[in-house]
């Protein structure tokens, strides 16, 4: 099954490690990925105006594929703004400091709650459902909000996406590529899941609170119209608190949690995940923002209505603007190399990201302990474009090779492959995928990546260990 790999492949491959260590040294990253998309549109063109109309047209993608995201995020911002100026925010959490009294608590609290709802509605959702009810309580509490997304983060696409064992999207795909039961390959994943999770968790935590006694933490906080993040009262020279009716604030207070609620009875009863799930708690979302400003602006309602609607979609396109051009390169890696350039690939090609894995799987010599060092790399690699879901059949059909030249191990190497690929490039590493968790709690999510970096290279490690006694 193997590829020639050509020269558009090995500039590829030069420019992540190039963009890496950048990411890693805490260097802007746009210019470089907006050379490394000329250069490819150059290779694979042969023309000049084909790799000039390429860097346009990768943003466009990117763009696209992001939009969602976006907009969930814009919209719940500008949801978060009236109702931190009306002090019904305020009123709604304020039951739940009982039970997060501590940054520690805050932290695992948010953290356990994000996984529990990610297992149900996968993580996009979820951040929406938890960020804006938790990230108040957990910030009055002292846990910053970068920690606050760490939780989320490594919570919600790490742990619950990694395993997915109540949706069992992840688990189809590679269980189907490797020709297994999928009951198998989640079996296999329990303790490579809990391996991994544990791990880093831990140790996200551990460093967390150590650079805070250190004096070394930095909060990566995003500013809007000189606040910090977007469930701040950002903007209060604009518009200064709103008194409301204590009685109406607290009725609004419960019938907010209880809508929400609503979505969540919503998406069982009527199956929806992903992105109907996501557009559910967008809509309420909305809906909610339109009652509450009509409630408490009265005549000016109409038009604050839409000056609430500009000031989320100010934070949404502040936050992923620096984004766009990165998942714009990264996207390359994928189905949008052909979409944008032609099927200049050689035959049987997957794309970019996924030939690569294919040429590290041929030419490593086989036994169990470095096939599963192999699957663990291979699976990052993959999921180096952000999706976390695109490589996973490949790691799939790699690890039934892998298993066949070793005769054993056949579903721990799937769910080691699975594991990898979606904490990489599920939302734990790479910038754009973790923009969820970042954009809710108003942090930059360059700075989020670099602070999961070495707690999930840690636990890749650690889960690559198990795994080797497990084959």
């Amino acid at each position: 099954m193997g590829i020639q790999l050509t020269a558009i492949h090995w500039v590829y491959l030069a420019f992540i490690v190039f963009i890496m260590a950048l990411l890693i040294r805490r260097r802007d990253t746009t210019m470089i990925c907006v050379v490394g998309i000329f250069a490819l549109g150059l290779l694979a063109t042969d023309t000049l105006s084909g790799s000039v109309s390429g860097i346009f047209n990768s943003f466009l993608y990117a763009t696209k594929e992001l939009l969602g995201t976006i907009m969930i995020i814009s919209i719940i911002v500008a949801m978060s703004r009236i109702l931190i100026i009306t002090g019904i925010n305020e009123t709604m959490v304020a039951p739940l400091t009982r039970f997060l009294r501590t940054p520690a608590m805050a932290f695992w609290g948010i953290g356990l709650i994000m996984m529990v709802t990610s297992f149900f509605f996968w993580p996009s959702p979820a951040v929406a459902l938890v960020g804006a009810v938790l990230l108040p309580v957990a910030v009055r509490v002292g846990l910053p909000a970068l920690g606050a997304a760490m939780a989320m983060n490594l919570f919600g696409h790490g742990i619950a996406l990694s395993g997915d064992y109540i949706i069992q999207g992840a688990p189809k795909l590679t269980a189907d590529a490797a020709g297994l039961p999928v009951s198998s390959v989640m079996e296999a994943s329990i303790p490579l899941v809990i391996v991994m999770g544990l791990v880093t968790t831990v140790t996200a935590f551990w460093m967390m609170r150590r650079d805070q006694k250190n004096g070394t933490w930095r909060d990566g906080l995003v500013s809007v119209k000189g606040g910090a993040g977007p469930l701040s009262a950002a903007g209060a020279e604009d518009t200064g608190p709103i008194f409301m009716d204590p009685f109406l604030k607290k009725g609004l207070a419960i019938a907010i949690p209880l809508l929400f609620l609503l979505d969540v009875a919503s998406m069982f009863v009527f199956d929806l995940q992903g992105g109907d799930a996501t557009a559910l708690v967008g809509g309420t979302a909305v809906l909610i923002l339109v009652s509450i400003t009509l409630l408490a602006h009265r005549n000016q309602g109409l038009e604050k209505i839409t000056s609430y609607l500009i000031e989320g979609f100010v934070f949404g396109f502040k936050v992923f603007g620096p984004v766009i051009p990165i998942a714009a390169f990264f996207y390359l890696g994928d189905s949008a190399f052909t979409e944008l350039f032609g099927k200049v690939l050689p035959d049987g090609s997957h794309g970019i990201v996924n030939d690569l894995g294919v040429a590290l799987a041929d030419h490593v010599p086989l036994n169990g302990a470095v096939g599963a060092v192999t699957m663990t790399v291979i699976g990052a690699i993959t999921g180096l474009d952000g999706s976390g879901f695109s490589g996973i059949s490949l790691a799939g059909s790699i690890a039934q090779l892998f298993a066949a030249a070793i005769h054993s191990g056949a579903a721990t190497l799937t769910a080691l492959g699975q594991v990898a690929a979606i904490w990489v490039g599920g939302g734990t590493l790479i910038p754009w995928a973790l923009i969820p968790a970042a954009a809710i709690c108003g942090v930059s999510p360059f700075e989020l990546a670099r602070r999961n970096l070495k707690p999930v290279l840690l636990g890749l490690a650690a889960m690559t260990i198990v795994a080797i006694f497990l084959i």
